[in-house]
């Protein structure tokens, strides 16, 4: 029996990546999907292909929000997905520096914008949203970034930080509430999705690039965005009831401790 029949799910940044794949399996599982993204073109694509709704969302803005209050009033599952590096470019010289001695302000606050903004816009449309039903899932998609520290992103591991502690507050206040919304961040290590794709290229040492990039990964492969999804399904579907503020990690065992050595 599919697990989120009856349920509508919104999810932003599902364009592509980990945002698609999570909203084609919230419709595998019987939901009623709405893809969102600020890319039009594409957003409309993946929400055709696979018979969702798309609305247009910029994340950061207050009026986008307002505008998909309006639209969708009600709703079961929020997974607030879209988020940036501050490094994807393209850009016409060097890409900004986002380390903590030279990244310029400008370039840290509009990556917050996106991922942290965002997020708590999101999570204070679900929390409306979801009172009507005094029922819901909260599902935010921090990273491992949000675990540790990244020197040469410190914008983005500072942000999903803050999203894995937003998660908790947010997880806090509802059940203070009375209301049964849950609220858990999902920590995805490197999944392979086209932000990955500048550094891999398509050359003939693609594969040993690939293996470079999770040398220091227990299991020793890209995680895939269907694995990401999988989690997103149980936390959205009611198996996961008594789950809130948790933080799940889908990592290929990095966070464990040392890496292991096939074989050892």
């Amino acid at each position: 029996m599919p697990k989120l029949t009856g349920k509508t799910a919104l999810v932003t940044g599902a364009a592509r990546g980990i945002g698609a794949a999570i909203a084609h399996a919230f419709l595998h599982e019987g939901a009623e999907v709405i893809v969102t993204d600020i890319n039009v073109e594409v957003g409309q694509a993946t929400a055709d292909s696979m018979g969702a709704t798309f609305a247009r969302l910029d994340v950061a803005s207050e009026a986008d929000w307002t505008a998909i209050t309006e639209h969708f009033p009600t709703l079961d599952v929020l997974v607030n997905n879209a988020g940036v590096t501050g490094l994807e470019g393209p850009f016409d010289g060097p890409p900004p520096a986002h380390d903590p001695e030279n990244a310029q302000l400008a370039d840290w606050h509009a990556v917050h914008a996106i991922n942290l903004d965002g997020t708590f816009l999101g999570c204070r449309y679900a929390i409306r949203a979801m009172r009507r039903k005094g029922a819901g899932s909260i599902i935010n998609i921090s990273s491992r970034s949000g675990l540790v520290g990244v020197p040469m992103a410190a914008a983005y591991a500072s942000s999903k930080s803050a999203i894995r502690n937003h998660t908790k507050s947010v997880a806090l206040y509802c059940a203070s509430q009375g209301l049964k919304i849950r609220c858990n961040s999902i920590h995805p290590a490197a999944i392979m999705t086209p932000m990955w794709e500048p550094m891999l290229c398509n050359g003939p040492d693609r594969e040993k690039r690939e293996a470079a990039m999770v040398a220091d990964t227990p299991m020793r492969r890209f995680g895939t965005p269907e694995e990401v999804a999988a989690i997103a399904v149980l936390l959205a579907s009611d198996d996961a009831a008594y789950m809130t503020g948790a933080e799940l990690t889908v990592d290929g065992g990095i966070l464990a401790g040392s890496a292991a050595t096939p074989g050892s």
